[in-house]
């Protein structure tokens, strides 16, 4: 059996027989099945995307992002099959079954309340090992999944592999940019402004066993550069590189982040025209001929129309752009060519995807009416850290309790970020709301 089609349960027992097929991806479509069968990916129905939840039915949630990456992802590998260019690397091209089960798992490991929830985690957890969403993706994949006692989900190798975005521990790339005493004084106001504690891009250092086995296959050349870091003039030290197959989740995660976020902001008229024309369309005006800027007026007639037909059609165009505009290059300083080989968009199309990105973020995400919303999600994950951490033996469910007899705050964490929106909020009232609450609610 293929070393990428390895489970870490193989290391007690014979676990490589195929499901539903005797095709050569059988075992990838298992993976698949694993995940969308979870807990943790059903979760992800009510977890923020950019909206908090119950302000429309129209816009995405951490989950259908997730069923869109996969889709992206499956159309990227279709089209660099078709390329002749590629032949002699289309077998190491993804099947739909891996790249789908990668992208549908790449965001399993969110806390409630989207980004502002993960850095209120990481806040609690700043002293005790950190938060971070892709960390607690692995130990949801390699530990915390239901489908084994010892190894989570027991995904195989390489699809395991393909979920790494940030091979780095914790430790190694940690730098906050205040100074951990600034906040240490005990005031009741510690936690009113927490942006400082977002955490590194990383994994968890209680995963170094499983990092390790997933880098088995690999030289210890290839090991020592894969996990070499970048160290800015400030902040956390940043990884440098991903496996082939992370670089095509990526690209599929930054086109619906940014083309589909777009999408939910134009039909909740979150932006206006002019605003888009002066920061996006003028931009992309100046721009060399590209397919977008050739028939620009098009997409600005369509995306801002009423029609919610002209609109889709405006974004799957641009969806279309993107991925066509993806190439295979490689990296001559690996050998194997699971961390040689990377795909790349073009200059010009990439410029267009992160100027729709930074136009999302600067008009939509940061806008005073959702941070609020974020601000609010932070401090309800602050606060019900806090109140068990303060009374784990009170009030931790028993599991949970047992759990943290073990491995302390590490605990609290996995069940604190396992919650949703709505039921981290139900918490929350329970706990702290005289007239909510009852013996027979489930947490």
């Amino acid at each position: 059996m293929s070393v990428w089609l390895e489970r870490r349960s193989s290391r007690h027992t014979d676990n490589a027989r195929g499901f539903n097929s005797t095709r050569e991806d059988s075992q990838f479509q298992r993976d698949r099945a694993r995940i969308i069968h979870s807990a943790s990916f059903r979760s992800l129905q009510s977890k923020t995307q950019v909206l908090g939840l119950g302000e429309s039915d129209f816009y995405r949630t951490r989950l259908t992002h997730s069923l869109e990456v996969a889709q992206i992802g499956s159309g990227i590998c279709e089209w660099l099959r078709d390329q002749p260019s590629n032949a002699e690397h289309e077998k190491r091209i993804p099947s739909f079954s891996l790249i789908e089960a990668i992208c549908l798992a790449h965001d399993i490991g969110h806390s409630p309340f989207g980004h502002g929830g993960e850095v209120a985690m990481n806040t609690m957890m700043r002293d005790h090992g950190g938060f971070e969403a892709n960390g607690q993706t692995l130990r949801i994949i390699a530990r915390l999944g239901e489908f084994s006692a010892d190894c989570g989900l027991d995904l195989t190798r390489r699809t395991m592999l393909g979920t790494i975005k940030y091979p780095a521990f914790y430790s190694d790339t940690v730098r906050y940019s205040q100074p951990a005493d600034d906040d240490k004084s005990g005031a009741d106001n510690q936690y009113l402004n927490i942006d400082h504690w977002a955490p590194p891009k990383c994994i968890y250092d209680n995963e170094a066993d499983v990092l390790e086995w997933l880098l088995e296959p690999f030289s210890q050349a290839d090991k020592d550069l894969f996990l070499s870091l970048r160290t800015p003039d400030k902040g956390h030290l940043r990884t440098r590189f991903k496996p082939f197959d992370t670089s095509i989740m990526e690209l599929a995660d930054d086109i619906a982040y940014g083309v589909h976020d777009l999408e939910d902001a134009l039909a909740l008229g979150l932006v206006d025209r002019d605003t888009w024309l002066s920061k996006v369309s003028d931009v992309i005006a100046q721009m060399d001929d590209n397919p977008v800027k050739e028939k620009l007026e098009q997409y600005n007639t369509d995306l801002f129309s009423q029609s919610a037909k002209d609109r889709k059609h405006a974004i799957s165009r641009l969806v279309g752009y993107f991925i066509l505009h993806i190439h295979l290059i490689e990296l001559d300083e690996f050998q194997d060519p699971m961390l040689r080989l990377q795909v790349q968009m073009e200059p010009e199309a990439y410029k267009i995807l992160l100027l729709i990105k930074d136009f999302v973020m600067q008009h939509v995400i940061l806008r005073p009416e959702l941070q609020m919303l974020q601000y609010k999600g932070q401090q309800v994950m602050v606060k019900l850290f806090d109140i068990f951490a303060s009374n784990p033996n009170r009030l931790l469910p028993t599991t949970v309790l047992e759990a943290y007899e073990q491995e302390g705050y590490r605990a609290i964490a996995d069940y604190l970020a396992h919650m949703t929106d709505v039921s981290a909020g139900k918490l929350y009232h329970k706990l702290l709301s005289p007239t909510s609450g009852s013996i027979f609610d489930r947490t």
